[in-house]
């Protein structure tokens, strides 16, 4: 079957975003035309989305969360066995893609892709945005038709979202409309009040002096200039309240960007540092934000495993009797690890020497034998008689000479790899 834009499937004739100057009209229009019920007509909104990711607090937050999932590896196992052949395919470039793009369904609302294989590998194109209708299942030639080809006629295309869900940006876009008004009547402001002028009077009823001040003003450079007659009077009035101050378009600034930090991350403290936060309440933010990235998991899990499966069957590789899950990090922080030994060592347990040369990176010796004859062995430690009992000052002692004891000679011989 012919992939689109391709002859003999459905020819899409591009068009680039328009870019327009934001305000809550455009917003609106933009929104009604998509929750048209006869023809839903997603261009403007669209374009909408387009522009205001040019944001760089929008694009953080969206970055932070979606790292969150294209960081940790996915792995397809059958009967908890890894199957080394679709493995191979999620390792390649197009996987990593594939997740990025699956994911921006949450913040765009859908996303269409047409999936084939390219040189034994599985490749993959997203159908443009504003080409699809979700809720006619249609792909469009131009961007503003109302009619087009129904995609069900391509075997090989995968839709993710939901037909009526406009994302996560629908909800954004007003934060970033008043922000940046916002910030450019924040310029103004400053230009206005944060730049010094040079002023200039003459008489009112001498042209001549006029016309030499204005000739003296400028050659004066780019600084700003106020002319007038000596009979008038000129003067700024500034507000006397809080309206008229440079703080108040820093605080809505910070508002805005507050919202949209809370919108995608479920918090403000793990993106932005406040005066009230507290220990306690960074560490509730740190799990709501974690809560988060665990429904993106699923979600992502559940494409995978239910909406891809007739996709995977159609490109040779069976998924029958198998799933995908993310593999789930096991590191340890040292520092823990080295106090989970240390008890461990107190309550007596052997432990591998072999063990501690992997878990902490350090090349063994080539003359390991001949270095560990060489030294003292400690006296075993006296029995505990509770797991959790806290080790004495000297058992402490004991267990540090133990390790420096170990680890001594080989620092000497090999240098350390972390």
């Amino acid at each position: 079957m012919p992939r689109p834009g391709q002859a003999g499937a459905t020819t899409i004739i591009l068009t680039q975003p328009r870019r327009f100057d934001l305000d809550m009209q455009t917003y609106m229009t933009a929104v009604h035309n998509a929750e048209n019920i006869d023809f839903t007509r997603r261009t403007k909104l669209y374009d909408l989305y387009s522009e205001i990711l040019m944001d760089a607090h929008l694009r953080a937050v969206i970055d932070k969360r979606k790292n969150s999932i294209l960081f940790a590896p996915v792995e397809f196992r059958r009967n908890g066995v890894p199957d080394d052949i679709i493995n191979e395919q999620l390792q390649s470039p197009w996987f990593l893609r594939f997740i990025s793009d699956a994911w921006d369904s949450i913040a765009w609302g859908c996303t269409l892709c047409q999936f084939f294989m390219d040189g034994g590998w599985i490749n993959y194109e997203p159908v443009p945005r504003k080409h699809v209708d979700p809720v006619r299942r249609l792909i469009l030639r131009q961007q503003t038709d109302i009619t087009g080809d129904t995609w069900d006629k391509f075997s090989n295309l995968l839709f993710i979202g939901d037909k009526d869900d406009l994302g996560l940006l629908a909800a954004t876009a007003p934060y970033i409309i008043y922000k940046r008004n916002t910030l450019a009547d924040w310029a103004q402001f400053s230009e206005i009040f944060g730049m010094p002028f040079q002023e200039y009077t003459y008489d009112g009823n001498d042209d001549e002096a006029r016309r030499r001040i204005i000739s003296d003003a400028r050659n004066q450079g780019g600084a700003r200039i106020i002319i007038h007659p000596t009979d008038s009077n000129f003067k700024f009035v500034e507000s006397g309240s809080k309206s008229g101050s440079a703080d108040l378009y820093e605080k809505l600034t910070e508002r805005c960007n507050s919202e949209i930090s809370k919108l995608f991350l479920g918090n403000t403290l793990t993106t932005e540092a406040s005066d009230k936060g507290t220990q306690a309440l960074g560490s509730i933010h740190m799990e709501v934000e974690r809560l988060i990235g665990i429904s993106d998991r699923k979600y992502l899990l559940n494409i995978l495993n239910y909406d891809m499966t007739d996709t995977f069957a159609a490109l040779g590789f069976d998924t029958r009797g198998g799933s995908f899950e993310f593999v789930e990090s096991e590191e340890v922080d040292p520092e823990k690890k080295m106090q989970i030994i240390e008890k461990l060592f107190n309550m007596g347990l052997p432990i591998s020497h072999d063990y501690l040369y992997n878990q902490f990176g350090i090349e063994k010796p080539d003359n390991y034998a001949e270095m560990m004859n060489r030294q003292q062995p400690d006296p075993e430690p006296a029995p505990i008689t509770k797991s959790d009992q806290e080790p004495t000052p000297s058992e402490k002692k004991k267990f540090s000479n133990w390790l420096s004891g170990f680890f001594g000679d080989a620092r000497r011989d090999r240098a350390l790899k972390w």
